[in-house]
């Protein structure tokens, strides 16, 4: 049975309040989506071997059947804010393009270039043959950008963390992480020889209080993002940097959601609180503000060269790509060029926050361009996101384990591309969606 098929009492009678019809539909829709069963606890036999875990696996394929599956959709082609999906032109705030750079006509022509003069691919790792003169250049630009001293440019942001923690770690050292920080630090942590210690979320006591568990370790490494990529919210960086000092630790952010979007001239969070100097280790990506694929690792130049020969994640992947990495480039020069691009990336978060925020959505209150919406309820949340799809609003999804079971959202991210109209388009959904299904008062 589609989600579209489903069938409530008096859906649409005013009188019954909208938190007994929000409650009807997660009814309804559990009848045929058992979201906990058949994702969170999908059935294992271990007399029936490895495999047996996927095909036990229900939870894809029920939620196809009732028509709320939100992920893999086909994208046919692009134009700023709007994409096309199944012949269908939407508007997508499920975009980390913040600057529109990803068919900017200088970025696409450098990438051209590029793919003219080295081809397809680099064919080999950074270690071996696969340095080109780009990426040498590529890595001096970005240390000249973010005035650090040098910089490791790596084949994805994910790998840069994870390559980087994890060669960094060694068996008697303690990193400390923030429980919202991406996955690719969990996994540079698990690959480490060390220990990982998780520390509330920004909380700087409980930092404090793990902190001095350990007195006589020497290695410690305090690592967080610098907006983390769901919730949106900005690291406490000065509290991080007082504890680092005051306990000896070193200081690796992350700064995928940073770089492009705040602090001077789009310099990340490191610079919005003007402490570039104490921040140890600057982790970045290119597939967010720059438009393309890859990330870096920016550091003293005894720290790089040390990650260079070192990182597994580095050595034995195939280099960046001629043309992305003349594509970033490009991307780098246009975002120093042009700041007028960041301002209107800021004017639209602005205006977005404050129009969610009147209609009653408990959103965050900073100046990062990411917006989640809490629903709650897993299976209500896929159902709203379908519902947004329906009406032109192309919207990520959170669901648990990657948030906390029964705070799912729609994890929504708006870029300088957006105009008036698609913004007071969005806002407009969000508004018919939410009160219909007693998201927010009428």
């Amino acid at each position: 049975m589609k989600y579209s098929q489903l069938t409530f009492d008096d859906p649409n009678n005013k009188e019954i309040p909208a938190h007994l019809r929000r409650d009807q539909i997660i009814s309804k829709l559990k009848e045929n989506f058992d979201f906990e069963s058949t994702h969170l606890r999908s059935s294992t036999s271990s007399t029936e071997g490895v495999l047996s875990k996927c095909h036990g696996y229900e939870a894809p394929n029920q939620a196809k059947d009732l028509g709320i599956y939100p992920y893999f959709r086909e994208i046919e082609a692009m134009d700023g804010a709007h994409v096309t999906i199944g012949g269908r032109e939407v508007i997508t705030v499920s975009t980390n393009n913040y600057l529109d750079l990803t068919h900017n006509p200088r970025v696409i022509e450098a990438a051209k270039q590029a793919l003219e003069k080295f081809g397809t691919g680099c064919t080999g790792s950074r270690f071996l043959n696969g340095t080109l003169s780009l990426h040498k250049q590529l890595e001096s630009d970005l240390s000249h950008f973010l005035k650090r001293e040098d910089t490791i440019v790596m084949s994805t942001g994910y790998q840069a963390n994870q390559g980087t923690i994890a060669c960094l770690l060694g068996r008697k050292d303690i990193a400390f992480s923030d429980r919202e920080n991406h996955a690719s630090i969990y996994e540079g942590c698990a690959v480490a020889a060390g220990k990982t210690v998780r520390y509330r979320h920004n909380d700087m006591d409980h930092l404090e209080y793990c902190l001095k568990k350990y007195p006589g370790v020497e290695g410690k490494m305090i690592i967080t993002d610098s907006v983390f990529s769901m919730s949106g919210d900005i690291a406490n960086l000065p509290g991080i940097v007082k504890l680092a000092r005051d306990y000896k630790a070193t200081v690796l952010v992350d700064e995928a959601h940073g770089l492009g979007v705040i602090g001077e001239g789009g310099r990340g969070v490191t610079s919005y609180y003007h402490l570039e100097k104490e921040v140890d280790i600057y982790v970045g990506t290119f597939s967010k503000s720059m438009g393309s694929i890859g990330g870096f690792v920016s550091a003293h130049p005894r720290v790089t060269e040390y990650i260079r020969h070192k990182a597994s994640a580095f050595i034995f992947t195939a280099a960046l790509p001629p043309a992305s990495v003349a594509g970033v480039n490009a991307a780098l020069n246009l975002m120093i060029e042009e700041p007028e691009r960041i301002q209107r990336l800021h004017d639209n978060t602005t205006y977005m926050k404050k129009g969610l925020f009147d209609m009653k959505f408990q959103i965050n209150n900073n100046p990062i361009p990411i917006i989640p919406i809490k629903i709650g309820d897993e299976a209500l949340t896929l159902y709203f996101n379908q519902l947004l799809f329906d009406n032109g609003v192309f919207a990520g999804v959170a669901v648990s384990p990657v948030v906390p079971p029964f705070n799912a959202m729609i994890r929504t991210s708006y870029t300088s591309a957006h105009t008036q109209a698609d913004m007071d388009h969005v806002l407009n959904t969000f508004k018919t969606i939410g009160t219909e299904l007693g998201i927010i008062p009428q």
